[in-house]
C-alpha cells in the first residue's frame, strides 16, 4: 500500500491520502453508468426488494463504455428513497453473481441528491474531509436505466473491504456500519450511539450492521471502555480519528451524523493494532440541511450558525463526545482540530473556490436532469442563498459557513493564546538503524510538562506519545531556552512523527493535520556487507510481467534465505504487506535472487511506480536492509551500482544479473558538472556552521565531513535530490578544534572544501 508524499525542507515528509483509481472518481469527469434490466417492471421489483429482503435484482451495467452482465442492483437509502419517485439511489454490486470489477471496484454507490439544491454538499464535504482522515472518493455520474436518463447522481466510493484494506491494511477484522438496521425514522430508539447496553450482543444488533464474520465482542468492549474505563480508551479506539470526526461534523453542521438525533452515518473498522477507526459516510445533508441534534431543533440558519461547538459534551447518550471531551487533553486536541478545519478552509473561503470549480463540470447536467428535486434556479442560488427543501431548508452554504466561521472564531476557546511550534528537526536526517536520535522543536506558550512527540515506525502502527523536555539533556540546547527535545530509538527503516503542545487553554499540532499527516525521517541500515541486500527494484510491472525486487549476496559464502521477509510501506503489522522467501532457498556467493512481489498469492503486494519504502528482514526478525526507492520509467529500474553499492536509476534493466557495467547507469557526470558547493558560513566557526550548495538537475548526492586525517566524522546527506538550493548545518559540538573538510559527491562529480573549527 503506497501513500503520496510531499517534502518539508529536505528529508521531512508528510503523508497524504491514497489517491486510488482517480479516473473513476475524477471530479472533472462525469461518469456514464447505464443499467439494463430484462424485465419491464424493474422499478416494481426493486421497490419490492427494498421493502422486503433488500436483495439484489440481476441486471447488466455499462460503465463508461465497459459492459458487465450478471450484476446485482438494488435501491439504497433511507430518507432519500421513495417508492413513488423516479430518481432513487442505487447500489450496484458487480460481483454478486460472478467475479468482475471496474478498475478494481466491485461496488458502485449512487446518491440521488434528494436533499441538496446545490448539488455540491456531498462531493465538497468528502473533498474537505480527505484532508484530515481516510474518506471515500466522490464525483458525479449520468445514470440511465433501459436507455432512459434518470438524472445526475453523486458517485461515491463504497466503504467496503477494498476501502478498509487500502486504508487500514487488512479486511477481515471487526467491521460495522453504524446505521439502525430498520432505518432512522422519528421514534427510532435503537441507535448506533456507542452507549453500553450490557454484555449481550442481541442488545446491539438492531443498531449496528455487522460487515465482518465476527466482531460483536469487540464492539461491546469499545462501548464498555467508553463508559467505564476512559483511561484505557486508546487501546480500543483511534481517538485522533474520532476527534477529527466529531470536529468535522460540528464545524460543517453535519447533523445527520453521530452528533445528530440518530447518532449514525459512520463506520467502525478495527485495524491490526486492535483499535477501531471511525470513517464518515453520507454527507447529502451536510452544511446545515438536517435540523435535529437530539437535544435541540435547529429551526433556521441563524440557529445553525450558532450551534455550540461543544454539542453533547454533557450528554450520556453521545458517549463518544461526552467521554472524550471530559478528558482535558482530548478536549484541547478536539479544539485544535476544529481550529485547523476553520483556518484551512473557511478563514480564506478556499471551500468556496473548491465548490465553484464543480459548477462548470455539472451545470449542463443539472439543467438537463429530468428528475431533479429542485429547480435549476434553486441550484444556481443555493451556494449562497437559503432554499426551501421540503419540510426543512437548505442554508446557502456561504451564508452558513462564512457566518459560522465568524461566530466560532470569536469564542473564548478559539481566541485563547495557543502554543507556537517551529523549527521541527531531527538531530540526524539519515540515522542508522539500532542507534538513537534526538528530535527537537522550538515551542513557546506551552506548559513545560505538556509537550509531546507522537512517533511510530510504519504506517500500519499506532503512534506512541512521549514527553519532550527543555532541560538541556535531551538534545535541546540549554535548559529553559524554549527548545524541546527527546530521544527516539531507530528501530526500522523510517520514523514517522508529529508534535503536540498545549497550555491550560489550548493545544496545537505540528503538522496541523496530525495524526493523519506527519513528519518522516528515513533511516539507513548498517552491516549489510555480511548479509543479503536488496540490489535492484522494478515497479512498473504488468500482469504478464509483474513487479520484482532482486536480492544480492555480497559475501564469500552462500546464504540460506529461508524465512527472510520483504515488506513495503504498508507496514509490518498489515496483512498482505510482506513477501516471505520459501524454505530451502539458497543464495550463492555473489549471486542474485529475484522476488516477484505481486503474484496473486496471499503473500504478494504491489510496488508503487512513483516510489516507496521497502525493507528486508532476516528470519529472526532483524532488519538488514532498507531503501526508499525512487520512481522510474518503464525502461528503467532502480538499483545499486556496483552490486551492493550506492542506489541509482538504471537505464538498462538487469534482472537477475550484475548492475555493475558503467554503460548501464545514468551518466551523472553530465548532469552534475555545474553543481556549486558554496563557501560555508561562518568559517572559522564554533560550534556550528552552514554548508550550502546548488543542484541544477536531479541526482544522487552525498555530503560528508572528514577530519584532517581523512576519517569520516559525519554524514549530513545521502539521498537523491531534485534541482534546487540546499543548506545543511553541521554542529561540531564535542569535536576537537582544527581543520575539517566537507565533500559533496554526486555520481562521479566530487568537490571538497576546507573549514576550521576554532574553540
Amino acid at each position: 500500500m503506497c501513500k503520496k508524499t510531499f517534502f518539508i525542507v529536505l528529508f521531512l515528509q508528510v503523508m497524504a491520502p491514497v489517491a486510488g483509481a482517480q479516473s473513476f472518481y475524477d471530479i472533472n469527469t462525469i461518469q456514464t453508468i447505464a443499467i439494463t434490466f430484462q424485465q419491464s417492471n424493474w422499478d416494481y421489483m426493486l421497490d419490492t426488494a427494498k421493502a422486503g429482503s433488500d436483495g439484489y435484482i440481476m441486471g447488466s451495467v455499462t460503465i463508461n463504455g465497459t459492459a458487465y452482465d450478471s450484476v446485482g442492483v438494488k435501491y439504497k437509502g433511507n430518507s432519500t428513497y421513495n417508492a413513488n419517485q423516479v430518481k432513487n439511489p442505487f447500489h450496484i454490486e458487480l460481483d454478486t453473481y460472478k467475479e468482475q470489477d471496474y478498475m478494481g471496484y466491485t461496488d458502485v454507490k449512487l446518491s440521488n441528491v434528494a436533499k441538496d439544491p446545490s448539488f455540491v454538499r456531498e462531493v465538497l464535504s468528502y473533498e474537505l474531509l480527505r484532508q484530515y482522515m481516510d474518506a471515500p472518493q466522490s464525483n458525479y455520474a449520468h445514470v440511465y436505466v433501459n436507455g432512459v436518463l434518470l438524472g445526475l447522481y453523486v458517485n461515491c466510493e463504497s466503504i467496503g473491504k477494498k476501502f478498509v484494506y487500502t486504508h487500514f491494511y487488512s479486511k477481515t477484522n471487526s467491521f460495522f456500519k453504524c446505521n439502525p438496521i430498520d432505518g432512522a425514522v422519528p421514534g427510532t430508539t435503537t441507535l448506533p450511539n456507542l452507549v453500553y447496553q450490557g454484555a449481550d450482543s442481541a442488545s446491539y444488533m438492531k443498531a449496528y450492521e455487522i460487515k465482518s464474520d465476527y466482531g460483536w465482542k469487540d464492539l461491546i468492549t469499545l462501548c464498555n471502555t467508553l463508559k467505564n474505563d476512559i483511561g484505557n480508551i486508546e487501546s480500543v479506539l483511534d481517538i485522533d480519528r474520532a476527534l477529527w470526526m466529531i470536529a468535522f461534523d460540528n464545524v460543517l453542521v453535519n447533523i445527520d451524523s453521530y452528533i445528530g438525533v440518530f447518532a449514525q452515518n459512520y463506520y467502525l473498522y478495527k485495524d491490526n493494532t486492535g483499535r477501531f477507526n471511525c470513517v464518515l459516510w453520507d454527507f447529502n445533508e451536510s452544511f446545515g440541511t438536517f435540523n435535529s441534534t437530539g437535544t435541540i431543533m435547529l429551526q433556521n440558519t441563524a440557529a445553525k450558525i450558532q450551534m455550540t461547538h461543544l454539542l453533547h459534551s454533557g450528554d450520556a447518550n453521545w458517549p463518544l463526545v461526552q467521554k472524550l471531551l471530559s478528558v482535558p487533553m482530548y478536549k484541547r486536541m478536539y479544539l485544535a482540530h476544529m481550529q485547523t478545519i476553520l483556518s484551512e478552509n473557511f478563514s480564506n473561503t478556499s471551500y468556496v473556490t473548491k465548490a465553484q470549480a464543480y459548477l462548470p463540470v455539472i451545470n449542463a447536467a443539472v439543467q438537463a436532469d429530468p428528475n431533479k428535486f429542485f429547480t435549476y434556479a434553486q441550484y444556481q442560488s443555493n451556494l449562497t442563498t437559503d432554499v426551501s427543501a421540503g419540510m426543512t431548508s437548505a442554508p446557502g452554504i456561504t451564508n452558513l459557513m462564512n457566518n459560522r466561521y465568524a461566530y466560532l472564531s470569536g469564542l473564548t476557546d478559539f481566541t485563547a493564546t495557543r502554543p507556537v511550534i517551529s523549527g521541527v528537526m531531527p538531530g540526524d536526517t539519515l540515522p542508522t538503524v539500532n542507534n538513537n536520535i534526538f528530535i527537537t522543536a522550538k515551542i513557546t506558550n506551552a506548559n513545560s510538562n505538556s509537550v509531546f512527540l507522537g512517533y511510530r515506525y510504519t504506517i500500519g502502527d499506532k503512534f506512541t506519545r512521549m514527553l519532550m523536555y527543555d532541560d538541556g539533556v535531551h538534545g535541546d540546547g540549554a535548559a529553559g531556552d524554549g527548545l524541546y527535545g527527546c530521544s527516539v530509538s531507530v528501530k526500522t527503516a523510517l520514523i514517522q512523527y508529529y508534535i503536540y503542545a498545549e497550555n491550560s487553554s489550548a493545544g496545537i499540532f505540528s503538522p496541523a493535520r496530525a495524526e493523519y499527516e506527519f513528519y518522516t525521517v528515513n533511516c539507513k541500515t548498517a552491516g549489510n556487507a555480511n548479509d543479503a541486500v536488496m540490489n535492484e527494484i522494478y515497479a512498473r510491472g504488468t500482469t504478464a510481467d509483474p513487479d520484482w525486487v532482486e536480492l544480492y549476496n555480497p559475501t564469500s559464502a552462500s546464504i540460506n534465505l529461508s524465512g527472510y521477509k520483504i515488506y513495503d510501506a504498508g507496514g509490518q503489522s498489515g496483512s498482505k504487506t510482506k513477501k516471505e522467501i520459501p524454505s530451502g532457498t539458497i543464495l550463492q556467493s555473489r549471486g542474485f535472487y529475484v522476488i516477484i512481489t505481486e503474484d496473486g498469492s496471499a503473500s504478494g503486494f504491489g510496488l508503487s511506480s512513483s516510489g516507496e519504502q521497502l525493507w528486508l528482514e532476516k528470519n529472526n526478525g532483524k532488519l538488514i536492509d532498507s531503501v526508499n526507492f525512487a520512481g522510474h520509467a518503464a525502461a528503467q529500474s532502480y538499483g545499486r551500482n556496483p552490486d551492493g553499492g550506492s542506489w541509482q536509476l538504471l537505464n538498462t534493466i538487469t534482472r537477475g544479473t550484475s548492475n555493475g557495467t558503467a554503460s548501464r547507469i545514468r551518466n551523472d557526470l553530465a548532469v552534475v558538472k555545474d553543481f556549486v558547493l558554496h563557501q560555508n558560513y561562518p568559517n572559522p566557526f564554533n560550534p556550528a556552521t552552514e554548508i550550502s550548495f546548488s543542484i541544477p538537475a536531479a541526482s544522487l548526492v552525498s555530503l560528508k565531513i572528514f577530519d584532517a586525517l581523512g576519517r569520516e566524522v559525519s554524514v549530513l546527506l545521502e539521498s537523491e535530490l531534485h534541482a534546487g538550493n540546499y543548506v545543511r548545518q553541521w554542529n561540531a559540538e564535542g569535536k576537537a578544534s582544527g581543520v575539517y573538510f566537507y565533500r559533496l559527491q554526486a555520481g562521479r562529480f566530487t568537490d571538497t572544501k576546507k573549514l576550521v573549527l576554532a574553540r
